[in-house]
C-alpha cells in the first residue's frame, strides 16, 4: 500500500458533540427530530441516527460543562433535510429555539438551532440544486 492510499479519507465515522448533562441533551435532540441509536449513561455517550447511515451524532458527556447561551463562534455541523423550512416549522413547535429565521444558500434553505452547550446544528435542503441531495 502506498502513502498516498494509506491517507484516503473514506467519510464520516460519527460527529461527537460535548454536553453537559446526557438526559438534558437526549432530550433536546429527541424534540428537535433526532432518534437515539444507543445511549451508554456509564460511559456518558449517546448516539443519534442520522439518516440511514451507520455514523451519526455522537452525544458525550463532559464534566462541568456548563449552559452556553448564543451567540458564539462555533463549528457547525449542518444536515440535509428534505425542506429546511418545514424542518424550522417542526423545530419551532418542538420548542427548540432558532438561532435565526431560515434563510437561503446556494444550494437551497437552511435553519440553525444550537443546544445548552453552544453546539450548532444546522438543517439544510438542496431545493435549488436538486441533483446534489440524497434523493429527489
Amino acid at each position: 500500500m502506498s502513502d498516498e492510499e494509506s491517507y484516503e479519507l473514506l467519510g464520516f465515522d460519527n460527529v461527537l458533540l460535548p454536553v453537559g448533562d446526557l438526559g438534558e441533551a437526549v432530550g433536546f435532540y429527541e424534540r428537535a427530530g433526532f432518534t437515539v441509536g444507543f445511549r451508554l449513561d456509564e460511559a456518558g455517550i449517546a448516539l443519534l441516527k442520522v439518516g440511514g447511515e451507520t455514523p451519526g451524532v455522537l452525544l458525550r458527556q463532559e464534566e462541568g460543562l456548563g449552559h452556553r447561551p448564543p451567540p458564539w463562534p462555533s463549528p457547525r455541523v449542518w444536515l440535509e433535510v428534505p425542506d429546511a423550512r418545514r424542518a424550522a416549522q417542526h423545530l419551532t413547535a418542538a420548542d427548540v429555539a432558532l438561532l435565526d429565521p431560515a434563510f437561503s444558500v446556494a444550494t437551497g434553505w437552511t435553519v440553525e438551532i444550537a443546544d445548552p452547550w453552544g453546539n450548532v446544528l444546522g438543517f439544510t435542503d438542496y431545493s435549488k440544486r436538486p441533483e446534489l441531495a440524497r434523493r429527489v
